[in-house]
C-alpha cells in the first residue's frame, strides 16, 4: 500500500497525458485574478531525476518525453505549454530531470493562491517537503489524500482544481475514486476535477467510465492517450476524466491530441477524446 514511487516511471507517455492535461486547466483557470485553491491527492515527491537508478532501471520516460523533447518551431500549443515547464525544470539542453505536478502547479499559480500537498509514502513525503520548502502558498500532508480530498472542501478560495492521481496498487481504488469524487462534488459543485487513471485491464476502465456515467455529476470529458493496443501487457494507455473542465479544453484535444499521439506513439498508438457526460 505504501511500495509504490513515481520515480520508476517519470516522464513517460502517461505523464505526458496527465500533465499536458493539467497545465491547460491551470493556464485557464490563473486568467481570472480571483484566488484559486490547488490540492493533489497523491502529489509524490515533486521531483525526479532522469539519470537516477529508479528512472533507469526500466527508462519509461523514453515513452515519454524523451520523443517530445528536441520539439520543433511549431508546436500546438498543448505541447508547447507542456514542453516549456519541462524546460524550464531542466535549465539545459540535456534531459536529465522530470518535474510532478506539484512543481508545475506551485510554477504556474500565482502568489494570491493556496496548495495543499498530499502524499502517504514517508520518503516521498519527507522529499515533497524538501522540494516544495519555503513557500508560504504551500501546506504538506502525510496522509489519506481521499480523505483530504473531502475534509478541504469547500475551500474559502470558492475556486479549485483537485488532481487525483492515485496508484491503484490496491484495486478497490477503482471503486474509491468515484465515490470520493461523488462525495466532493456535491460539497464543491463548482470545483474543476480531474482524475488520472492507467489502462491495464479494460473491463475496470470500462466499469470505471459508467460509474462516472451514472454518477449524476454533469460535465464530464474523458481523454486517453495509448501506445499499445488492450491486448499487450502492462500499461497500454492512461486517461484523464475530467469534471467542470474549462470550455476550450475539449476542442483543444480533439485538435492537439492527435497530434500529440503521432508524437508519442507507434504503428499501435491511439487515443480518445469523448464528452462523457454531457453539460
Amino acid at each position: 500500500m505504501l511500495s509504490y514511487q513515481h520515480g520508476y516511471h517519470a516522464g513517460n507517455f502517461a505523464d505526458v497525458l496527465k500533465h499536458s492535461v493539467s497545465i491547460q486547466i491551470l493556464n485557464y483557470l490563473t486568467q481570472k485574478s480571483k484566488p484559486l485553491f490547488y490540492l493533489d491527492t497523491h502529489a509524490g515527491c515533486g521531483a525526479f531525476r532522469l539519470t537516477g537508478p529508479q528512472a533507469q532501471k526500466n527508462k519509461e520516460y523514453e515513452t515519454g518525453i524523451s520523443r517530445l523533447w528536441q520539439g520543433s518551431a511549431q508546436e500546438p500549443t498543448l505541447i508547447s505549454d507542456y514542453l516549456h515547464w519541462i524546460k524550464t525544470f531542466n535549465q539545459t539542453t540535456t534531459l536529465t530531470h522530470y518535474p510532478g505536478s506539484p512543481w508545475l502547479a506551485q510554477q504556474i499559480l500565482r502568489p494570491q493562491d493556496r496548495l495543499a500537498l498530499y502524499e502517504r509514502h514517508p520518503r516521498e513525503y519527507q522529499r515533497l517537503q524538501q522540494n516544495m520548502r519555503n513557500d508560504a502558498r504551500i501546506k504538506t500532508y502525510q496522509t489519506d489524500g481521499f480523505q483530504a480530498c473531502l475534509s478541504q472542501l469547500p475551500p474559502r478560495e470558492k475556486r479549485g482544481y483537485i488532481l487525483m492521481d492515485p496508484s491503484y496498487e490496491v484495486k478497490q481504488d477503482y471503486q474509491t475514486v468515484v465515490e470520493v469524487l461523488k462525495k466532493a462534488h456535491r460539497k464543491f459543485s463548482q470545483g474543476t476535477y480531474a482524475l488520472w487513471y492507467p489502462v491495464v485491464d479494460r473491463f475496470r476502465i470500462n466499469q470505471l467510465e459508467k460509474a462516472f456515467i451514472l454518477s449524476g455529476i454533469q460535465n464530464i470529458q474523458l481523454y486517453e492517450l495509448g501506445i499499445k493496443q488492450d491486448s499487450a501487457q502492462g500499461m497500454t494507455s492512461s486517461g484523464m476524466i475530467v469534471i467542470n473542465p474549462p470550455w476550450t479544453l475539449l476542442k483543444t484535444m480533439k485538435t492537439e491530441l492527435p497530434i500529440l499521439s503521432r508524437r508519442i506513439s507507434d504503428s499501435d498508438g491511439f487515443f480518445r477524446v469523448e464528452q462523457l457526460v454531457a453539460e
